[in-house]
């Protein structure tokens, strides 16, 4: 296994778990909102965070590429406070992850939310138990393998991502060449054995990964 496979291999790893550890901590109160909201406005947000499924990369990532830049709204703000860009950056692909993979962690949890049972909750309120109590305490250990399974769906989405990371990260070894670029550029210079190590390597790690989803919600409680 070559340095640049190593290299990109690190990084793409690096961008899944953090991306994963984000998420995991935005995805639950969103998606517990979204399944027991009776809000008008939830179709609307339902839509909003479904939006990377069925909206090409290339179009989040210029609209991400331009909120990053320099005149951008995002980025002007982390200008300021770090000094430093955000657009082609490995922390600028950390936020275009977060959100292009938002839904694949989000909607299972919505959908095993809504499968609550009422009366536990109930109960717990009863019991003089906070909302938030509630949520962290009875909630989320009662959903615990739709946890895991959309934990390993959002870190498997995001080791093949290419659009997006092309557009607001770009090609930069050891910063933004995640092993998506890396398979592109290796094709490219006609580089097949280096290109089919590569994708052996994505390939075996999302059929893992979905092994894993699978075998978690097929488990007996």
């Amino acid at each position: 296994m070559n340095a640049d496979l190593l290299q990109s291999l690190g990084v793409t790893l690096l961008l899944a778990a953090v991306t994963t550890l984000i998420l995991l901590l935005v995805a639950p109160p969103l998606a517990w909102w979204l399944a027991r909201t009776r809000h008008r406005s939830r179709p609307f947000f339902e839509a909003l965070v479904a939006l990377p499924l069925v909206l090409p990369p290339t179009v989040l990532g210029f609209y991400l590429l331009l909120a990053m830049a320099g005149d951008g709204a995002l980025g002007a703000l982390w200008t300021m406070l770090t000094g430093h860009s955000l657009a082609f950056t490995f922390t600028g692909l950390v936020v275009g992850s977060v959100i292009y993979s938002l839904p694949f962690v989000s909607q299972p949890l919505t959908t095993s939310f809504r499968n609550t049972d009422g009366m536990l909750l109930d109960a717990a309120t009863l019991l003089g138990t906070s909302p938030v109590a509630r949520f962290f305490r009875l909630v989320l250990p009662l959903h615990r393998r739709a946890l895991i399974a959309a934990a390993v769906l959002g870190f498997a989405h995001t080791l093949g991502e290419f659009g997006i990371v092309l557009m607001i990260g770009g090609n930069i070894p050891g910063e933004t060449r995640v092993l998506s670029i890396l398979l592109f550029d290796q094709v490219e210079t006609l580089n097949y054995a280096v290109a089919h190590t590569t994708a052996l390597i994505l390939l075996s790690m999302s059929l893992a990964a979905l092994t894993l989803t699978y075998s978690t919600l097929g488990r007996n409680p």
